[in-house]
């Protein structure tokens, strides 16, 4: 992964998650779209809540480019026909839970040439989890 910082055209630079470095991961809320007429799909946006009460937000941008910023978790929408959007702590299936309270060691970032960031690993002393926009949608990778 490359690790040369490179600005997302519509979103510039976003916060550096190489300061998740020595930190603890401590809660992870995310974001669903619900719909009546589907089931649960991956979220579209996820925060990581560090030791020291610092939000880390991910989610994707317009352009498809991974961002990462400072966002605080926020309340949950409706959207009318469309469903709603629920945000909540992620307890069960999220790639973090079996890293919960560890040390982050190391964070690798991939670019694209045309649309800044598109992937983020976050690395802890038992594993990793690695996020990407994929064709516009936050997906955990592997």
């Amino acid at each position: 992964m490359s690790t040369t910082r490179r600005e997302c055209p519509l979103h510039g630079a976003g916060a550096d998650p190489a300061r998740l470095v020595g930190r603890r991961v401590r809660q992870v809320m995310a974001a669903w779209h619900a719909r009546a007429d589907r089931g649960a799909t991956d979220p579209v946006e996820v925060w990581l809540v560090d030791d020291l009460g610092d939000a880390i937000h991910l989610t994707t941008g317009s352009d498809w480019c991974l961002v990462v910023d400072d966002a605080a978790p926020h309340s949950g929408y409706g959207m009318g026909g469309y469903g709603s959007v629920e945000v909540a702590p992620w307890t069960h299936g999220s790639p973090f839970v079996p890293h919960a309270g560890e040390p982050v060691v190391a964070v690798h970032e991939r670019f694209d040439s045309e649309t800044g960031r598109v992937g983020l690993k976050i690395v802890f002393p038992t594993g990793s989890v690695e996020y990407e926009s994929w064709s516009g949608d936050l997906r955990s990778v592997g």
